[in-house]
């Protein structure tokens, strides 16, 4: 008969497993919408074009918490790097320094307000951590004189805002149908 102490390693084995699969499902999605000719960016009327690229990084951290998204996202920071045709994106202090922090803002804010409400903490989160990669992408750009603060304010406003609606509502969809699913087969699904 297995006591409490003998089943809290086997518990602790399989939550590092599975975010461990979880992270690098995150990375997998990350890398393709990297590596497609128009993955990971959605057209607007507007003439923008919405990047998703982020979006793995902020599930992983609202998933499986701030290390996972923190991972994924220098993933994203790496994968934006290393195909960089800019001199903006070339520096790694703009490409992947501001995405370690996407999944872990995400997360933060989805900690703070899931007991509220779930599904305003998944929204919030997903909000929060696009927020991140473009606040912290333009102020890098700023600061390493990419951009003055004009232009940065700008980009903020025209892709920032249809990022944070795309992000939210696929950041939704996604974990909503992460914890049906986790409901239906009577495990754990966050």
């Amino acid at each position: 008969m297995l006591n409490d102490s003998d089943q809290q390693p086997q518990q602790t084995s399989t939550l590092l497993v599975r975010r461990i699969v979880i992270a690098g499902i995150m990375v997998a999605i990350t890398v393709l919408l990297g590596l497609l000719p128009v993955g990971g960016f959605i057209p607007f009327p507007t003439g923008v074009n919405a990047t998703t690229l982020h979006i793995p990084a902020i599930i992983g951290g609202i998933l499986e918490g701030w290390p996972v998204g923190g991972l994924v996202g220098f993933f994203f920071g790496l994968s934006s790097f290393l195909q960089a045709a800019s001199p903006l994106f070339k520096d790694p202090l703009v490409a992947i320094v501001p995405r370690l922090f996407i999944g872990v803002t995400a997360y933060l804010a989805y900690a703070a307000l899931k007991r509220v409400n779930e599904l305003l903490a998944v929204g919030v989160g997903a909000a929060v951590g696009t927020a991140t990669n473009t606040g912290l992408v333009l102020a890098m750009a700023v600061l390493r004189g990419y951009m003055n603060v004009n232009l940065a304010a700008t980009v903020a406003v025209t892709h920032g805002i249809p990022e944070i609606v795309v992000a939210v509502l696929i950041t939704v969809a996604v974990v909503g149908a992460w914890h049906q699913i986790g409901r239906r087969s009577g495990g754990s699904s966050v």
